[in-house]
């Protein structure tokens, strides 16, 4: 008998884990959007996004920022700026999102070849490999000319782990030794900020570019932003037009976007206490494999001994539990600030029944 998919069955209850990209709008910034003063944004008389705008560009400690549809495009954008030369070289981490989730556009799109330097499990490049990955310049009749180094803070791919300010010093004074600019996917990098305890100025002070995702730990319902120099902007825009991102009436996102940053950068702390909560009651669960110590913020990362992750994740969509797997035995749960702590509860429930068979009583439901 074929099993029952969630949609032909009565689930009562969905926690949906797979991202916090899934957030859905709050009434709030339903309101906000209803209620948008709009222009043509390819214009650049948009006043609600000019206002997001000015705001990103204060709060990031630059000189200015841009609005795009996605935070791939605000990577891709961010290098072509900075590697305007097709056959540039740009250093990244051998996990970073843009290597590995962004359809290799810089490649393909741009003919920036992409240099990767091992990731450490805590989301570093080895300073010493970063310096070695560049081009002797009196190579450049064979070599690709380096002049981008990436960095990606919080690092999905490592679990959410936190790039310090030291770090991110460091390989900001080893570009400036050696001409190149420095870009960092930012996607969380508000919830570094709040797990570091640092304002998120302060971390990206040494980047020449930014990208902020702002549908991902801050619930916007779409889009990114780009922040860095007045001139870098410029360039921005114009290759933001040449990508389809002109959008025109954009304000209407833009307001909601604005509500997600003044009201849910407060909520990222909640969001990561409840992801170390889950950690920890997984890692008591039989049958899975946990580093809590490594969980920092809202991503946590753990494996099923056995290796049946996909039959876990399917069993588990029965009851409305919804996860990511990332190999035959790897899953990834993201939280959000519209999980619940009582979620969370019934979520551990839910696996210690399908590993364990025990039925476990949920107080919080």
């Amino acid at each position: 008998m074929v099993a029952e998919s969630r949609h032909s069955r009565m689930v009562t209850r969905t926690v949906d884990l797979r991202s916090d990209s899934v957030t859905k709008p709050t009434e709030a910034m339903r309101a906000a959007m209803a209620n948008a003063e709009v222009d043509d944004d390819v214009f650049g008389h948009d006043p609600s996004a000019l206002r997001l705008e000015t705001e990103m560009a204060k709060i990031m400690g630059k000189e200015a920022a841009l609005f795009v549809p996605s935070g791939t495009m605000s990577n891709l954008i961010s290098v072509l700026v900075h590697c305007s030369i097709r056959g540039s070289e740009v250093i990244l981490g051998n996990k970073s999102h843009i290597h590995i989730y962004e359809n290799g556009g810089i490649s393909t799109i741009g003919g920036v070849h992409p240099r990767s330097v091992k990731n450490n499990e805590d989301g570093t490049m080895d300073i010493d490999l970063i310096e070695a990955a560049i081009r002797d310049p009196r190579g450049e009749i064979v070599y690709p000319t380096t002049r981008l180094i990436c960095l990606e803070n919080s690092h999905t791919s490592c679990g959410g782990r936190c790039l310090s300010v030291e770090y991110t010093d460091r390989v900001g004074a080893l570009a400036k030794k050696h001409g190149l600019k420095l870009h960092i996917d930012g996607a969380r990098i508000f919830n570094a900020s709040v797990a570091l305890g640092v304002p998120v100025s302060r971390l990206v002070q040494d980047a020449d570019s930014v990208s902020v995702c702002l549908s991902k730990g801050l619930g916007a319902p779409v889009g990114s932003v780009i922040v860095g120099s007045k001139s870098f902007v410029a360039k921005a825009r114009i290759l933001r037009k040449t990508l389809g991102g002109g959008m025109r009436q954009v304000g209407v996102l833009c307001a909601a976007a604005l509500v997600a940053v003044q009201e849910n950068v407060s909520k990222l702390e909640d969001d990561h206490k409840k992801a170390k909560m889950l950690a920890e009651g997984l890692n008591r669960i039989k049958g899975l494999r946990v580093n809590v110590a490594a969980v920092e913020t809202n991503i946590v990362y753990f494996d099923v001994v056995k290796g049946a992750a996909e039959k876990l994740c399917k069993n588990l969509e029965q009851h409305g539990i919804l996860i990511m797997q990332e190999s035959p035995i790897s899953i990834r749960v993201a939280l959000h600030h519209q999980i619940s702590a009582s979620d969370v509860q019934y979520t551990l429930s839910c696996f210690k029944q399908a590993l364990t068979g025990e039925v476990q009583e949920d107080n919080g439901i």
